[in-house]
């Protein structure tokens, strides 16, 4: 079957998850004295990080890519009736959760790594930004899991889902249950889980979905 354009833009999804991870591993050489072990992956990027500069050329075409592919997917996915409404829904819901990410933590990146809410900005990338991209996370994800049980050309990427909700879980509840030297560990599962899973969309869609 000939691919589209719309196909070959999938792949824009990987893209996105080299950049991101190398980002995350290259960028701690700009910051003198990072743990990763203890600290999150945003101190990298807050806005008095000295390893803002870096994080911003690795991670460049994750903040393109990553938007591109999503987007592509629910062009794809809004154009062919034979998915299911459930599934189209989870689809446009994680969209969704990736245009706030993108547009919100960089409007609203952390003014200080490893600090409190010292200002309305820090405010805002905890409260507001995060609050949002973790609820539209899950709800998204709980759909294509739950459209994945019910129609078989689903079932792949509710399976994906599912591996993307559980290191999400696996994040967001281990770090509160782990002691703080282990912060950093836990809270990559949740950041990788969106990238990992954009990922698998862009093949999905560079597939056509199986169909």
């Amino acid at each position: 079957m000939n691919k589209k354009l719309i196909n070959w833009l999938g792949l824009t999804g990987v893209v996105a998850l080299v950049s991101y991870a190398a980002a995350v591993v290259f960028a701690p050489a700009a910051y003198p004295g990072y743990d990763w072990m203890s600290q999150a992956v945003s101190d990298l990027s807050a806005a008095s990080a000295p390893s803002r500069d870096l994080w911003d050329q690795l991670s460049t075409p994750y903040r393109s890519c990553g938007i591109v592919c999503v987007t592509c997917a629910c062009i794809y996915v809004s154009e062919r009736r034979t998915f299911t409404r459930l599934f189209r829904v989870g689809i446009y819901l994680f969209a969704l959760m990736n245009w706030v990410s993108s547009v919100g933590y960089g409007l609203f990146p952390l003014s200080e790594a490893g600090t409190g809410m010292s200002s309305f900005q820090d405010i805002m990338h905890v409260y507001v930004v995060t609050v949002a991209v973790v609820l539209l996370s899950i709800v998204s994800l709980s759909l294509l899991i739950a459209a994945g049980i019910r129609c078989a050309d689903a079932r792949s990427v509710g399976h994906w889902a599912g591996v993307a909700l559980a290191m999400m879980l696996v994040g967001a509840i281990g770090q509160g249950l782990v002691p703080p030297q282990f912060f950093g560990i836990v809270e990559r599962f949740s950041v990788f889980a969106a990238v990992g899973f954009n990922a698998v969309l862009g093949v999905r869609l560079f597939q056509s979905f199986g169909q």
